[in-house]
C-alpha cells in the first residue's frame, strides 16, 4: 500500500504532482469514520468483482456529504 497526497495550494489538481506520504491523519467525526469504513468496504468488494478493470473511486461520488471535503480516492494497488 502507498499513500499519495497533494498540498492544498489552490492550484488545480492536474497541475501538481502527487507526493508519496509517510502518514495521514483523518480528523473526522465518528459518523464520518463509519461512512468512510462503508466506502472502503464497498471499494474492496468492487475491486474483487471488477478485477484489473477497477481503476479508482472517489468518496464524494458515493457519499454526497463529502463533496466539500478534501478528495479521498481509492485506487487499485
Amino acid at each position: 500500500m502507498h499513500i499519495f497526497g497533494y498540498e492544498d495550494t489552490g492550484l488545480p489538481l492536474g497541475t501538481v504532482v502527487p507526493a508519496l506520504l509517510a502518514e495521514i491523519t483523518l480528523n473526522a467525526t465518528s459518523a464520518e469514520l463509519r461512512a468512510i469504513a462503508r466506502f472502503l468496504q464497498g471499494c474492496a468488494d468492487e475491486m474483487d468483482h471488477m478485477g484489473p478493470k477497477f481503476d479508482h473511486v472517489h468518496l464524494a461520488d458515493r457519499f454526497k456529504e463529502f463533496e466539500s471535503s478534501p478528495h479521498f480516492v481509492v485506487a487499485r494497488g
